[in-house]
């Protein structure tokens, strides 16, 4: 079996694979202190409750922003299946064209979640994906990767909020019923969830009239069923889109 590891600035997901079938899939924080020991025996936790173990990973396959525990990975990966991870990036095998100035400056999981979103649904499609930032990724009716727009997330966005604003106390990032709010409470999260779901829609109404027409939307990131409920314009919500799309490239490389 295969793991998926995409690491992420906050969260990281792991998903464990035959084939191409998800046998089991995990979501944690991600911990830059982390040493490469600590992370071998928390995610030998994980695969156990799934009843799996390291003996059962034959290969990693990762996508990582954060440089410090892609070598992390690495040396895990190397311990526990004695062979260097398949880590996305130059010199992998995407399947997809990357239309973008300088392409290095593209995340490792924006080009992922373009290979999945291109198997799964065509093109061109849109991509949101709801995270530490909410990011925005065009797919071409090629299946090429155009480009995108990046916005502060939603919970980056509140954490500035509650720091900068002194009268302002935390609270829960639930949508509120209208967004004339009656209370600090409801403003906030009007301001907060509401007003990220009309960028979102603002920004994919842009993307639409620059691309000529109307395309799916497809949702993923760990707010992605929060927020899709208050977007107009996402069609689709999928979970499990980046660890997909890491399946997708690892069988196009091996």
């Amino acid at each position: 079996m295969i793991l998926a590891v995409d690491v992420g600035n906050t969260q990281t997901v792991l998903g464990l694979f035959d084939g191409d079938t998800l046998e089991g899939h995990w979501r944690i924080s991600t911990e830059t202190m982390l040493t490469a020991d600590e992370l071998r025996v928390q995610i030998g936790g994980l695969l156990a409750l799934d009843g799996c173990a390291w003996a059962d990973v034959e290969r990693l396959v990762i996508a990582s922003v954060v440089p410090a525990l892609t070598l992390a990975y690495e040396e895990v990966a190397e311990r526990a299946t004695a062979l260097a991870p398949m880590v996305v990036g130059p010199g992998i095998k995407t399947g997809i064209a990357i239309r973008y100035d300088n392409p290095h400056e593209v995340g490792a999981d924006r080009i992922v979640n373009a290979v999945a979103v291109f198997e799964a649904y065509g093109g061109p499609a849109i991509v949101v994906d709801f995270g530490t930032a909410t990011t925005l990724d065009v797919i071409a009716d090629d299946g090429a990767y155009l480009g995108g727009a990046i916005a502060p997330g939603v919970e980056t966005s509140a954490e500035a909020l509650f720091r900068r604003a002194a009268r302002l106390a935390s609270v829960d990032l639930e949508p509120p019923d209208r967004v004339i709010g009656r209370n600090t409470r409801e403003s906030v999260q009007a301001g907060l969830l509401l007003g990220e779901a009309v960028m979102v829609d603002g920004l994919v109404r842009r993307a639409w009239s620059e691309l000529g027409g109307p395309c799916e939307v497809v949702a993923t990131g760990g707010l992605a069923e929060r927020m899709a409920e208050l977007c107009e314009t996402i069609g689709h919500v999928d979970a499990d889109l980046t660890l997909r799309g890491l399946s997708l490239i690892y069988r196009r490389n091996v």
